[in-house]
């Protein structure tokens, strides 16, 4: 049996992750690991706080609990990461080199460790964006998931230290709040159109951007970590494509059970989103592991309105 350590376990995927794991796997052999305590621990224990800087207490943690499996998924994002850079660089690159050391060092069977289409930057391919292209990201969010892509595959073939991860587009929950990406509005938009309230869109209403639903996401980077190792030639920078949408076309669907309206005023992370793809070559992960989503866009936002409406009791 798996001993799974998920960290930043309290954050928009790790909260939902979490509990597909510990059905799994057992609740007790999934350990939540996040730099903030809950304020309802008991619900999530097994929990530890852990400073993903801190190399030391990874090691104390991983050996304490027996781990021989991490999803690592503690990272500033990218609307945040721009507001404090030197943040982002400390918990993302630094974060990341502290977990992988302590992979290496404590003999961790295998890392997930998610990228993003933050990785790609202005010069890439917008449509149909290759798995293998250039990358030259303006964020310090991009370069930090650059820099992991490429540590990860160094500590594969150095150390032989299976790292793996999955590039995932904008990421849509009806459970988690959003968690400071640039993508946020198509959370944040639901919220709204169904408390009848006018939402002010910060991009524009035809910046088109692949997009996900937290089901496939969670398919995502599960099927990839459980994926024979032999059949791998890529390893840490799989595109995963579900759909490509603008704020203009959600709209639209949303209102097909709901009026409300929308005003766009395009801020700060509208030039972030024209850096980045509008849809994704995901052949690679498709062929080598299988990939294939459940949701695209009309099937997304029939799930979200049905559980956000119960959820807010509206």
């Amino acid at each position: 049996m798996k001993r799974i350590m998920v960290t930043g376990g309290l954050g928009q995927i790790g909260s939902e992750l979490v509990p597909y794991l510990r059905d799994r796997y057992g609740r007790e052999n999934v350990i939540v690991a996040d730099i903030r305590v809950p304020e309802n621990l008991e619900e999530i224990e097994p929990f530890v706080k852990l400073d993903v800087r801190d190399e030391e207490a990874i090691i104390r943690v991983i050996k304490e609990n027996d781990i021989d499996f991490i999803y690592h998924l503690a990272a500033i994002l990218s609307a945040r990461g721009e507001q404090n850079p030197q943040l982002a660089f400390d918990v993302n690159i630094r974060g990341l080199y502290a977990m992988l050391e302590a992979g290496r060092k404590t003999g961790v069977e295998r890392i997930m460790v998610p990228s993003s289409i933050a990785a790609f930057g202005p010069e890439t391919p917008k449509d149909n964006t290759p798995n293998d292209t250039i990358l030259k990201p303006r964020t310090m969010y991009g370069i930090s998931k650059v820099t992991g892509e490429l540590l990860g595959l160094y500590y594969w073939e150095k150390y032989g230290l299976d790292v793996r991860g999955v590039r995932y587009p904008g990421i849509i929950s009806w459970k988690a709040p959003p968690g400071g990406g640039t993508t946020d509005y198509a959370v944040e938009i639901f919220y709204y159109a169904l408390r009848g309230e006018k939402y002010t869109c910060f991009l524009r209403e035809d910046a088109t951007l692949p997009m996900m639903y937290m089901p496939d996401a969670i398919k995502a980077i599960t099927q990839l970590a459980e994926a024979p190792s032999e059949n791998l030639v890529h390893r840490t920078d799989f595109n995963v494509q579900a759909m490509s949408f603008s704020p203009g076309e959600l709209v639209e669907e949303i209102r097909k059970y709901v009026d409300f309206e929308v005003e766009y005023r395009p801020d700060y992370r509208q030039k972030i989103a024209d850096s980045w793809p509008r849809s994704l070559d995901d052949s690679a992960a498709r062929r080598e592991w299988g990939w294939k989503p459940d949701y695209d866009l009309p099937t997304m936002v029939r799930d979200m309105i049905e559980n956000l409406r119960r959820k807010l009791g509206v």
